[in-house]
């Protein structure tokens, strides 16, 4: 075509363009994935803030604050706590501690922050489910632990408008002793355990858990095996027949290494063994299940129901785990325990992270029918850390009597902290876990 017919054949293009109505963005939407507009104007939340208008408990959300907390300067782990303001001074707190990524749940949670303003806390389930639909992209660990950190603030807030415990909203307690817990007794020898079994009596520890040593190639050689079937062994030989001991593969073992050491280690009738290979790989986790009697777990780095479904359907694991600081507060953890129950799966929350997650899951694992026993990643002596939270909280936050964490009678989840006892902690910026290789360089799990 030559140059000066294309040129015309443009201009009545152009000229038949401006005679017909252009159709409007709307109408050219054809994808599908267009927002249809909806009617605006009446309160923050739009049309459903008029919906529930007679159902309004008087109390709306007036402030959202999120807080970076370094207890070191290098922390891979800084928490990330949550507080919620309210019209009528009521104040909630919760936490979204996720490891490796807390400036990413900061950020989230202030992506959240349309969703807050004005609300009515007490509707936990409706905002709840507003966060994790409306965001389209279904959760992942960031995501989900911002949605934690606010749903506990919520649920705090909810128990405190009501005069409650959160446990005694939820139905509980199952248990008025407390709740069942274990501490961390990784790396100790064989004096060490001896001495840890003589405190434990004298506390009425119940429970233990432990690790294995070193990292694991896919198919390993039978010394570095034995070596982990050792270090299992002495733990049963030194705390005796009367301690539960849990013992965590941390996904660092191959369905054919984890069968082997699983298999040789039966006679010791341990508690669970968690997470001898990734979580994502629901067929390797079923094969290491179909060879052993002993019970198996995994879950803390499981994203609510939603993402514990399949394990549970298959039938694959004994005992989820899944942490209330990522699987979507309170209210993901009672769904995930809910989903268990219906199907015999039993529940041993993990909570590694701050003090205001590890006090909420208890409210939860006290009114949970299939609840087995709670992780607190602290140790049997109280170390720096224990004191801390005392300081913050005014009372021994996280540590067991008799074995058990004591339920409190105040309402909410128990607690207050000031920001002014968070300042002194001033947020360090994200820090990456731990990286480990194997010999040859390759990444190894940890």
């Amino acid at each position: 075509m030559r140059r000066r017919n294309f040129l015309a054949l443009g201009s009545a293009g152009a000229a038949l363009a401006g005679v017909r109505k252009r159709p409007s963005l709307e109408a050219d939407a054809s994808c599908g994935c267009e927002f249809q507009p909806q009617a605006v104007g009446r309160g923050r939340g739009g049309p459903a803030v008029d919906a529930f208008a007679s159902l309004q408990s008087g109390i709306k959300i007036t402030g959202l604050k999120v807080f970076g907390v370094s207890l070191t300067p290098n922390s891979d782990r800084p928490y990330v706590f949550v507080k919620i303001e309210t019209n009528q001074g009521l104040v909630g707190w919760g936490e979204g501690t996720l490891e490796g990524k807390a400036g990413a749940v900061i950020a989230c949670v202030n992506d959240f922050r349309d969703f807050l303003i004005g609300s009515d806390p007490m509707q936990v389930e409706h905002i709840w489910q507003s966060m994790y639909v409306h965001s389209f992209y279904r959760a992942g660990p960031v995501m989900g632990s911002a949605i934690s950190g606010i749903d506990q603030a919520l649920w705090d807030i909810r128990g405190k408008a009501l005069g409650m415990p959160v446990y005694k909203l939820l139905g509980g307690p199952f248990d008025p002793r407390g709740v069942r817990g274990y501490y961390h007794v990784d790396g100790a020898n064989r004096d060490q355990l001896v001495q840890i079994r003589q405190t434990a009596g004298e506390q009425g520890i119940t429970c233990v858990k432990s690790g294995i040593p070193g990292y694991y190639e896919w198919i390993e050689r039978r010394p570095k095996i034995d070596r982990a079937i050792k270090s299992i062994q002495l733990y049963r030989e030194a705390l005796g027949p009367d301690i539960d001991i849990a013992v965590d593969f941390h996904a660092k073992t191959s369905p054919a290494v984890a069968s082997i050491i699983i298999k040789e280690v039966e006679p010791l009738n341990l508690l669970f063994i968690e997470e001898p290979c990734p979580p994502e790989n629901v067929q390797a986790m079923a094969k290491i299940a179909r060879r052993s009697t002993t019970p198996i777990a995994t879950g803390e780095r499981l994203i609510t129901s939603y993402g514990c479904r399949e394990l549970i359907e298959m039938g694959v694991i004994d005992i989820l785990q899944t942490d209330i600081n990522h699987t979507g507060g309170i209210t993901g953890l009672w769904k995930v325990a809910a989903t268990a129950d219906v199907s015999g799966v039993s529940m041993a929350p993990h909570s590694c992270e701050g003090p205001i997650g590890g006090l909420a899951a208890i409210h939860v694992d006290a009114a949970m029918p299939n609840f087995v026993v709670q992780e607190i990643c602290g140790q049997v002596k109280p170390g720096p850390t224990d004191k801390l939270w005392e300081e913050w909280l005014g009372f021994p936050a996280m540590r067991m009597m008799d074995g058990r964490f004591p339920l409190s009678e105040k309402p909410g989840l128990g607690f207050e902290l000031s920001e002014a006892s968070l300042a002194k902690y001033p947020f360090g910026g994200t820090r990456p876990m731990a990286r480990v290789f194997h010999d040859d360089g390759s990444v190894a799990e940890w």
